[in-house]
Parts: structure tokens; C-alpha cells; sequence
């Protein structure tokens, strides 16, 4: 999934999200596994509020997206920040990653691996960023839970206005798949154009995304609510997992 010209309004739509408490959590998961320092991928960065930060924080960053849109925005932060030289972006499908060499950690967070699936890409994916891990490397990711999915969204409408737009959320949820269907119509206030977007995300049982971490090599290490960072509950919206590799390519070779 690649956002297109709601890439110009995301940050202002997630606008509620709290960056300090994320990349405080983000980085005490990774000091807590030795991480103080190397190469980190940010996977599916989108618009880089937690990239530039963990740039700044002193990792040497790759942000990754498949929207050149959103690599724009995130071009132009980068830039006031006077950060260019020391970020590197690239555009990239997850599910072909090609870091060209090892990481020392990766973050994936707001949904990306969400929206990746099902279930056989959602492999792929792990698979992918599995690869270019280096033994004891530290991969944290958020999922979107199949409370949230069923509970939350399903059947659910949102109207989010912001000073330039209208933003028309919509979700439909296939209990079969684990699927949301989610459509997004933007209204410009002052030209009244309209642009569609549409995308799906999936959820699976928490036994399965472990399942799958540990056949590439991960060992979870901790599992917290993607909320509030706290213990998970039954109704947590979302999962925030810190998985750690035990093993190289090489040496599992």
C-alpha cells in the first residue's frame, strides 16, 4: 500500500499521535538490547516524524517507503532540519527489501506491517527483514489487533477535517479474512477537488505473528499495548512487539 495525495495530509490526520512517547519507548526497547548506536531501518517511514528523530537521536538511519509522495515530505523535513546528509532514503516494497548489507535494528510503526498482508506477504516481509538483520539485532513493529478490526473499525465511518480538507474514512470488515477494506475520499475546501484512495489491512492471532518470527530467526522479547506501552489487554487497538535475532544469514546458512 502507498499513500498518493494523502500523503500531503497525513501528518495533520495523525495528528493526535504522540511521537515523544513512541520514540521514548522506541529507544529504551533499544538501549534495553545493547542498540545505542549502528545502522537502523526505518521500514515503511512515510512522512519521518520517527525517522528525523531517531536521526537525531544518533542512529545512522535508511527510511524506507514505497510512496515517493511521502519520501517527498519527508525530503523537505529532513532539509529544515539541516539532516539530509545524514539520512538515507530510499524507495522501496517490503517485500522486495535491499539494504545492500546488515542492520542493527529496525522500526516499523503506525500500521506498515498492518497493511502488508495477508498472510503469505506478511511472511514475506518478516522473511525480508530477517535477511539483513545482524545476530542480536533488534526489530520493534506495530500490528493493528483483531480487537481493533473487529470492534473498532468494522462497519465504522470517520470524518476528519483539517483547515485545507475533508477527510471521509471508511471501513468494511470481512470476518473470513481478517480483513478491513478502508476507503478514503478528500475534499479540498477551497478548489472543491476530490480525490479516492483505497487500501486493506489485515490482522492475525498474536500466536501466529510469533510463529512466524521465530521461523526466521526472532525471539520475541516483549509484546506491549501500541497505546500506552503498557501490558497488553484484551481490548489493546494495537500490539507494539520487540523481537531480537539469534542467529546471521550466514550462520544459519
Amino acid at each position: 500500500m502507498a499513500y498518493n495525495e494523502f500523503a500531503y495530509f497525513y501528518d495533520e490526520f495523525n495528528g493526535a499521535a504522540d511521537y515523544d512517547a513512541l520514540f521514548a519507548y522506541i529507544q529504551n526497547e533499544l538501549r534495553a538490547h545493547g542498540v545505542t548506536e549502528g545502522i537502523l531501518a526505518d521500514l515503511g517511514c512515510g512522512t519521518g516524524d520517527l525517522t528525523l528523530m531517531l536521526t537525531q537521536a544518533g542512529y545512522d538511519v535508511i527510511g524506507i517507503d514505497r510512496s515517493e509522495e511521502m519520501l517527498s515530505v519527508l525530503r523537505e523535513k529532513a532539509d529544515e532540519l539541516d539532516l539530509t546528509g545524514r539520512l538515507l532514503l530510499l524507495r522501496q516494497d517490503l517485500l522486495e527489501l535491499d539494504l545492500y548489507g546488515t542492520i542493527r535494528a529496525a522500526v516499523s510503526t503506525f500500521d506498515t506491517y498492518s497493511h502488508i498482508g495477508p498472510l503469505d506477504r506478511f511472511e514475506q516481509a518478516i522473511r525480508k527483514a530477517a535477511y539483513f538483520m545482524e545476530k542480536d539485532g533488534v526489530f520493534i513493529f506495530d500490528l493493528n489487533t483483531p480487537y481493533k478490526h473487529q470492534h473498532i473499525l468494522a462497519g465504522q465511518t470517520f470524518d476528519i477535517e483539517v483547515e485545507d480538507a475533508l477527510c471521509h474514512w471508511t471501513n468494511q470488515y470481512d470476518e473470513a479474512t481478517g480483513r478491513v477494506d478502508i476507503s478514503i475520499d478528500i475534499t479540498y475546501h477551497d478548489t472543491a477537488e476530490q480525490f479516492h484512495e483505497s487500501f486493506c489491512e489485515y490482522s492475525y492471532p498474536l500466536e501466529t505473528v510469533e510463529t512466524l518470527l521465530q521461523r526466521y530467526g526472532f525471539a520475541v522479547a516483549r509484546v506491549a499495548d501500541g497505546e500506552d506501552f503498557g501490558p497488553v489487554r484484551p481490548d489493546s487497538p494495537r500490539w507494539i512487539i520487540t523481537a531480537v535475532k539469534q542467529y546471521t544469514q550466514e550462520e544459519k546458512a
